[in-house]
């Protein structure tokens, strides 16, 4: 028999990853499966849990859970020749549809089956990751601080953190609307409308705001932060939203959406081509190009970059977690992980 170590997040989707895995479990078991699981109980867990399995004889470690989980074991493999698996039972998976991996609807999943299949006779594929270090959203009274782990390795900044994003780096709006969905709110509704919902509510709450930013070798320059920017190295997030189309894992560098200068309505308006990829272009506003590095500053009052944050706080999100905020640096590094995905993957 195989062994696989399944990394199970009990909270994952509402609490509902619990009830699929009595269905996952005789499944998997059934193509031959040696299975062992770990629960996680804390943030940060699962990359712990990952790290200590490394030197382990595994074929496999799976993720069981959405891209939040998907995310801390990636970061405990992060540089081992162990394979990352995925079951995604989460509310995004966005790194799961990156790998061609089937997304469960509704309480059921059709597509288990062929998850499962993935895992047993799916293709390996060592792709990059992007190494993220800013200050740490700290002092939220309903989130817990975020913690640094050794192995994401040493900031370069004293008071600084590290993160390594597997998925896609993003602020802006779309940092509110995550630091919105971890607070709970709109907790009753599941999948993309939830984000719908929260998308509309942080847009209306929006305050402009200034900032400085440096893309690859390029010169620095002031922009209004008013929208988003997205360093993704696949085509969706946010549960299936595709903002930056054509993306994807096994592509040489990653994709930079920018779109600054947007007005409420604007903001509003661009949620339903944000769904479909059709936004890149829009009133001349919004740019995408491929983008190995980029520093994003606050800026003084004559207009000069540095080293302090935002006011109000500007979050930053790592694969979908505000554990960041400004100022804030990103470099794209090749070969970090190995992910078993379907046989043929979108933009490959």
């Amino acid at each position: 028999m195989t062994r696989i170590a399944c990394i199970l997040n009990p909270k994952a989707r509402d609490g509902l990853s619990l009830k699929q895995w009595d269905t996952f479990l005789p499944a998997l078991e059934e193509v031959g499966f040696e299975i062992s699981l770990y629960k996680t109980e804390y943030p940060g867990h699962a990359t712990e849990i990952s790290n200590n399995l490394v030197n382990e004889e595994y074929e496999l470690v799976v993720a069981v859970g959405g891209d939040g989980t998907v995310h801390e074991v990636a970061s405990g493999l992060r540089g081992s020749k162990t394979p990352l698996g995925i079951l995604p039972i989460g509310s995004g998976n966005d790194y799961a549809r990156a790998h061609g991996i089937p997304i469960p609807r509704g309480k059921k999943y059709p597509g288990m089956k062929e998850a499962i299949n993935i895992l047993s006779n799916g293709v390996d594929r060592t792709v990059g990751a992007v190494r993220v270090e800013g200050r740490p959203a700290i002092g939220h009274h309903s989130i817990p601080d975020p913690q640094h782990h050794s192995v994401d390795g040493t900031p370069e900044k004293e008071g600084y953190m590290v993160r390594w994003s597997f998925l896609e780096v993003d602020s802006g709006v779309t940092s509110v609307v995550n630091r919105m969905k971890n607070e709970g709110k709109f907790k009753w509704i599941r999948g993309q409308l939830k984000y719908t919902f929260l998308g509309i509510s942080a847009v209306l709450g929006w305050k402009k705001q200034s900032g400085w930013i440096k893309i690859d070798d390029n010169p620095g320059e002031v922009i209004e932060f008013s929208g988003l920017f997205c360093l993704s190295q696949c085509q969706t997030f946010g549960g299936g939203y595709k903002v930056t189309p054509g993306a994807s894992p096994v592509h040489s560098s990653p994709s930079l959406l920018l779109a600054f200068g947007l007005s409420k309505i604007q903001m509003l308006m661009v949620m339903g081509p944000l769904q479909k990829g059709t936004h890149v272009g829009k009133w001349g506003k919004i740019s995408m190009q491929s983008s190995s590095s980029l520093e994003v500053k606050s800026v003084n009052s004559q207009g000069q970059p540095t080293e302090e944050s935002h006011n109000p706080t500007m979050y930053v999100n790592v694969d979908g977690e505000a554990v960041l905020t400004t100022p804030v640096s990103m470099k794209y590094h090749d070969n970090q992980i190995t992910v078993r995905g379907a046989k043929s993957i979108p933009n490959e």
